[in-house]
């Protein structure tokens, strides 16, 4: 999967299909920075119940995710948790941890 597929995935379930109720008490903007071939940088924003993506960096995101392009894909399509993805050491955080813990909420 390229990365504008990813993007155009991600802001179809980000933005059309979120559960505005997961949303609701977060005010966060979420970094992702996409490693490997055709890897990139965008960030989430997430405040009154929506999220939007941004396809640019953030200048102070609350947190940001370093993971594969493809292990995102695969975190996006449902094939890999979150959690499973940091405990293997595929997914890297920095900022706010208690944030990156709700990051399956927002793209799963």
């Amino acid at each position: 999967m390229t990365f504008e597929e990813v993007m155009a995935k991600l802001k179809k379930r980000v933005e059309e299909e979120a559960d505005p109720a997961k949303l609701a008490n977060l005010d966060a903007v979420f970094q992702f920075e996409l490693t490997g071939d055709n890897g990139g940088t965008f960030h989430a924003k997430v405040a009154d119940g929506k999220a939007e993506v941004v396809e640019a960096a953030h200048e102070n995101p609350n947190v940001t995710i370093i993971i594969s392009l493809e292990d995102f894909a695969k975190m996006i399509d449902g094939q890999l948790n979150a959690t499973s993805a940091f405990m293997a050491g595929k997914l890297k955080i920095k900022g706010d941890m208690s944030l990156a813990m709700k990051l399956q909420s927002i793209v799963g």
